[in-house]
């Protein structure tokens, strides 16, 4: 009995997730037919001039807007931000600062020191632990 290897594939929507991208705006061929593994590696090895556009301009998914407002995705809905954005509208955004953005900033700026903090505590938590 021989085994047949059969190629891993994913939705478009799975792979443009994986690529950082927003799904409406890759090609249709894209949208339309699964991605294998080894097409999905071939994308961020070798990304065509399609991708790479695309991750410079937009538009952007929400994590990638979030990130590089270097707030929370819960921050841009509390926001009102629902949408993809370009990276003009995200440059646009950081000149601007609405007090919404200030505000989330502010905010995640805390959730990540508290982060720090928890893993500092329980790394001195661990290492005291080991010596007992």
């Amino acid at each position: 009995m021989t085994s047949h290897k059969t190629a891993q594939t994913m939705k478009p929507a799975t792979a443009a997730k994986k690529l950082g991208v927003y799904l409406q705006a890759t090609p249709a061929e894209f949208q339309e037919g699964a991605v294998s593994r080894t097409e999905l590696n071939a994308l961020q090895t070798d990304p065509p001039a399609w991708l790479v556009e695309l991750r410079r301009t937009g538009p952007h998914p929400r994590p990638v807007v979030a990130a590089k407002l270097g707030i929370s995705i819960a921050g841009l809905a509390r926001g009102g931000v629902t949408d993809a954005l370009t990276t003009e509208q995200i440059d646009a955004l950081k000149a601007e600062m609405p007090e919404w953005l200030q505000k989330e900033r502010a905010t995640q700026a805390e959730v990540r020191k508290e982060a720090a903090r928890i893993k500092e505590r329980n790394a001195a938590r661990s290492e005291q632990a080991g010596r007992d």
